[in-house]
């Protein structure tokens, strides 16, 4: 079995998506059917958002997941586009890290 590679703090940020500028991290609140979900963002807004066609596919997601979202450019405290879905392990470094409470 092949040694791991230690990282440094550097590589480890690159390892896990952040959001950039545009996006915003959230909470799955409930799941509306077929590719609609109800998300709390961290900017204080609740927006009903779509899994993009792109990902619909192969992300999965569920009730209390912490995605990252892109909102609308119109309706953007209303409306936005389920970017990404970090994992509990993901989760648990955001929150160690400071950046998810």
């Amino acid at each position: 079995m092949p040694k791991r590679k230690k990282l440094t703090p550097g590589e480890e940020i690159e390892r896990i998506r952040m959001p950039s500028p545009d996006e915003v991290l959230g909470v799955v609140e409930q799941m509306f059917g077929f590719d609609h979900l109800r998300v709390r963002c961290k900017d204080g807004y609740v927006r009903v958002c779509r899994i993009r066609g792109k990902i619909r596919k192969r992300l999965w997601v569920r009730e209390n997941d912490v995605v990252i979202i892109r909102p609308w450019s119109v309706q953007s405290d209303k409306k936005g586009d389920v970017i990404y879905r970090y994992t509990r392990t993901q989760v648990g470094w955001l929150r160690r890290k400071g950046i998810w409470e």
